[in-house]
């Protein structure tokens, strides 16, 4: 269970698909001009990587890892390695879903659908998206509930940041921004400062615990030892003295 909490958090906050690897800059800054908009593709983004995913896990884990065809077709296919596939088979999940998401908008809400644009349909080539996949892959995330869970924490990282960074851009229509850093300028701006601000979480999931009393109790001995040797050197330097003395 702490597993699965320090996985949230630590996608949400210090592994943010925006502010740490700065994946889906492009529909972040194209879509955010407008709250309702970016809840919009926010949510889409989510739902996308919550899918993906998993199944994508699912491939590598039974299809894609050396040796998985063994696994269940038998021990003659082990020697088999299909992770050359790897790109095609995410990308091709990845834009069935994103497929599934735009026949869904477009029927139940037809104004976000207009809103979004061409930007609904390129969640299929949103790098944030293939980078969840990829990541998951390389992380050798262990279980299918491990993998769905970084899915979805993975998209609502993305979803805050995208909703944060809206929900400024409407308020800062009204402020006096100079000339020269209107528009993408201030934008860039905010993104980096919002960044630094999500990397300050970094020390809330690798604080000291209990990692750090052994190493603080190794110094201390370390220490200790260090000075018996310092005293036992000065005295046979004080003993050495004294019979110098004696003998003259």
């Amino acid at each position: 269970m702490l597993e699965h909490i320090e996985l949230f958090f630590k996608s949400i906050f210090i592994d943010n698909m925006v502010f740490a690897v700065f994946l889906g800059m492009c529909s972040y800054l194209a879509v955010s001009k407008k709250v309702a908009t970016a809840v919009g593709l926010g949510a889409a983004v989510i739902f996308v990587l919550a899918v993906t995913v998993p199944l994508n896990w699912l491939l590598d884990k039974y299809l894609l890892q050396d040796g998985a065809l063994g696994t269940w077709l038998g021990p003659e296919y082990a020697d088999y390695n299909l992770g050359f596939l790897s790109f095609i088979l995410f990308i091709a999940t990845i834009a069935t879903m994103v497929q599934l998401v735009e026949i869904i908008v477009e029927k139940f809400s037809p104004s976000l659908y207009n809103s979004l644009g061409i930007f609904l349909p390129l969640i299929a080539v949103n790098c944030a998206i293939l980078g969840g996949s990829l990541f998951m892959q390389a992380r050798e995330i262990e279980s299918f509930s491990l993998a769905l869970n970084y899915g979805v924490s993975s998209g609502i990282g993305w979803f805050l940041a995208i909703l944060a960074i809206a929900a400024i851009r409407e308020k800062i229509r009204y402020s006096n921004v100079p000339a020269p850093l209107r528009g993408l300028g201030i934008t860039f701006i905010i993104t980096g400062l919002m960044g630094i601000g999500f990397q300050s979480f970094g020390g809330m999931l690798t604080g000291g615990g209990d990692d750090a009393a052994p190493a603080v109790e190794e110094t201390t001995v370390e220490k200790v030892d260090i000075e018996k040797k310092i005293e036992e050197d000065e005295i046979d330097e004080k003993e050495i003295s004294f019979n110098d003395a004696i003998q003259e």
